[in-house]
């Protein structure tokens, strides 16, 4: 029962992602500095809501590349990682699917677009977003005593690297916040950067902060 409250958890707390974020970020389309400011606050305000709602429960990772750096820094299960991410990408569709039946446009749902048709320059760029996002939790995540502003801090590294990203790919750094959308949205071109991309980025911030806070 306690996996299954965790897995729901983590369901719910993506589709509130998608349904919120990314409803803002389909609504206003990013455009000009008041929109990509109001877009990237958005992610970050989610984040913080659920981070204090849902984070006692699972943790609150609701995105995929945050749980694999989680697995990687031996903090979580083989058997939770496999139940979070379907718990994710499920949570992703049905916030999509939500979004999309109250705006009735498919184009109003924050779908990520590569950087200039480029899907190298994409995958770049969403490793190194991903990279500085992930390595934000790990850090913030390693002491208990941090556990009062965890929220603040994560919610605040995602603000900063969607102010950076959104007029390059959108901002993904979330495998499930780009394709629940994406496939409601019956849109699946260039859909492997965004689910391989944060992966990589993620798993390279637990390599990469395992090396810095270690003893040896």
């Amino acid at each position: 029962m306690k996996e299954i409250k965790k897995y729901l958890a983590e369901f719910i707390g993506t589709a509130v992602l998608v349904l919120f974020a990314c409803g803002v970020a389909g609504q206003i389309c990013a455009t000009g500095v008041s929109g990509l400011i109001g877009t990237a606050l958005a992610f970050g305000l989610v984040i913080v809501a659920m981070a204090y709602s849902i984070g006692n429960v699972s943790g609150c990772h609701i995105n995929p590349a945050v749980s694999i750096a989680m697995l990687i820094s031996k903090k979580i299960s083989v058997k939770d990682f496999c139940g979070y991410i379907v718990a994710q990408f499920l949570g992703a569709i049905a916030g999509a699917a939500v979004l999309n039946f109250i705006v009735k446009d498919p184009s109003k749902l924050g779908c990520n677009a590569l950087y200039n048709g480029s899907a190298l320059m994409s995958f770049g760029i969403e490793v190194i977003l991903t990279f500085v996002f992930v390595i934000a939790i790990l850090g913030v995540t390693s002491k208990e005593s941090n556990g009062n502003i965890a929220g603040l801090v994560i919610g605040g590294a995602l603000v900063l690297v969607h102010l950076l990203g959104i007029n390059f790919t959108g901002t993904s750094v979330n495998p499930a916040r780009s394709f629940g959308p994406a496939l409601i949205a019956g849109n699946l071109d260039g859909i492997w950067v965004f689910l391989l991309a944060p992966l990589v980025g993620g798993a390279l911030a637990a390599v990469v902060y395992s090396f810095l806070s270690s003893d040896k």
